[in-house]
């Protein structure tokens, strides 16, 4: 039996060949030796339901099915693979990208160009720093809270949570 990131089974969705490549020749070197890959987000997906990934690398922006769709419908699943770590490629940095993604449940972000380091620090931080997943109507993915406060729990914003004091 297998240990440590030679048991681990790593999905890598990109219509790209050659960022395919890349990242499973990177995953390969850090001894990761259960890969599968698939070409788009909708090959992808099936992927997800036979290969039954420990952490899956998606692109952003496929033909089929983007990045951000496959994270959505990886979420709706009714099954353990809903709470799978998604760690997505994209080009795009700004903001509103990381929110979109943030906001349909990715669990890391890896802007284009890659680097070796990258590719496995994000791969680290979902093995060694696993947040919170949460499950509810209104979101499924991991917690998107990253910072602690100091002495606990971060401020009562909810309209749901009951304080007796204001906040400003």
């Amino acid at each position: 039996m297998e240990s440590g990131l030679a048991a681990l089974r790593v999905l890598v969705v990109d219509d790209n060949a050659q960022m395919r490549s890349i990242v499973g020749t990177v995953l390969a070197a850090a001894g990761i030796r259960q890969l599968h890959y698939a070409t788009g987000g909708r090959q992808g997906l099936k992927a997800v339901a036979a290969f039954k990934p420990d952490v899956c690398y998606v692109d952003c922006e496929m033909s089929d099915v983007n990045g951000l769709d496959f994270i959505s419908a990886v979420r709706a699943l009714d099954t353990a693979a809903r709470q799978l770590p998604i760690i997505m490629l994209t080009g795009h940095s700004d903001l509103t990208h990381l929110n979109a993604a943030r906001d349909r449940g990715v669990t890391e972000f890896l802007t284009k160009p890659v680097t070796a380091r990258t590719i496995l620090t994000r791969l680290q931080a979902v093995i060694d720093q696993p947040r919170p997943f949460i499950d509810t109507p209104a979101y499924v993915g991991p917690d998107r809270r990253r910072r602690r406060l100091a002495g606990g729990d971060a401020p009562k914003r909810r309209r749901t949570d009951s304080t007796d004091a204001f906040e400003l």
